[in-house]
């Protein structure tokens, strides 16, 4: 309990055991004695003025100087009160050295954490970088590999011959396709987003069918079309059919091989709406929050190749044309369904 003036009026014998000092001591000795001398200029212009004008404060870290001149960090709480004439103020004080101690470690352990998310932002930056300038270099020798066995294929070449030029372009194609996937994430996770640019596209309806048309070819399969577009429709329709592939190549990839893949497109509520469904096992319900992250494959017993990446990167095209797409499966059909705002005029988003 302390005066006025500061001075201690009296003082219990578990303070003064804290600092090493007898209780008679303490007696007459200014509250601001005790501490050290920052300690003193910080509670004289923040804590006193607050006790002035609202008549208490609590959990006030401080520091007082004990015996041996070490410090004993501890917390006070005061109450100021006139009693007769004299204004008199109550202090309890708690020790704190265990609180300061797990803040400091808190503080430090905040800034290593800082430091780490730092080096892993920069790590990942130059690993996507690598990726993108990999990808770029690797296109042209896949080129020249693809261009060099079109020319051989007009050889005159045995069956077997013809066969293995065959095989060679097909894996020519994968890898093109994979360069293409890297290349788009890079550009995805260094840029915040793919880049599209919407201009008009007088016929869509006529580039989806020639997207279902190529893969059937290559597919072997019959795909059901339903198309009801008018034109123009102001979209990235490279990127759109790019999305659209993506799709198809994933139901031929996971359907059932003995039931129909249907694609619709329409124009609903002022958006467009592609859907691509197929029968067969539906997604497991545990997949379905994963499948559009990159590098998930999900369930590889249909021998699919590839990276993960073509839901990833379809995801990332409807969300620059600021739209979604959305996944359904249940044991009768698994349908993904884009949908993205009717664009007006050209723009790049």
């Amino acid at each position: 309990m302390t005066d006025s003036r500061g001075s201690i009026l009296m003082a219990n014998r578990t303070l003064a055991t804290w600092l090493d000092l007898e209780a008679a001591a303490l007696t007459g000795k200014r509250f601001l004695d005790l501490m050290p001398v920052s300690g003193r200029m910080f509670y004289e212009t923040h804590f006193s003025p607050m006790l002035r004008m609202q008549g208490f404060f609590h959990e006030v870290a401080i520091d007082l100087v004990k015996g041996d001149k070490s410090r004993l960090a501890v917390l006070a709480n005061a109450t100021q009160r006139t009693e007769g004439e004299e204004t008199v103020t109550r202090i309890a004080i708690f020790q704190a050295t265990s609180r300061r101690k797990y803040e400091r470690e808190l503080s430090d352990a905040r800034a290593e954490l800082a430091a780490a998310n730092a080096s892993l932002t920069q790590t990942a930056k130059l690993r996507d970088e690598f990726v993108a300038i990999l990808g770029h270099d690797l296109r042209n020798p896949v080129a020249a590999i693809g261009s060099g066995m079109r020319v051989l294929y007009k050889e005159e070449l045995t069956p077997k011959g013809r066969k293995v030029v065959e095989l060679v372009e097909g894996s020519v194609q994968r890898m093109s396709g994979l360069i293409d996937d890297i290349l788009d994430l890079s550009k995805a996770r260094l840029g915040g987003g793919l880049t599209v640019v919407r201009r008009a596209e007088p016929n869509l309806a006529h580039e989806i069918g020639q997207v279902v048309s190529e893969v059937e070819v290559g597919a072997g399969r019959s795909i059901a079309t339903r198309l009801d577009l008018p034109g123009p429709l102001y979209v990235d329709s490279a990127r759109i059919m790019q999305l659209l592939s993506n799709l198809l190549g994933n139901a031929i990839s996971h359907g059932a091989a003995d039931q129909p893949i249907e694609v619709s497109a329409v124009i609903r509520e002022g958006c467009l709406e592609v859907e691509v469904s197929n029968g067969g096992d539906p997604i497991p319900s545990e997949t379905l929050p994963r499948l559009f992250q990159p590098f998930f494959r999900g369930n590889d017993s249909a021998g699919t190749q590839g990276l993960g990446l073509g839901l990833h990167i379809s995801s990332e095209i409807a969300e620059a044309h600021g739209g979604t797409l959305d996944v359904s499966s249940s044991p009768e059909r698994t349908t993904f369904l884009l949908r993205i705002p009717c664009g007006e005029g050209p723009q790049a988003i």
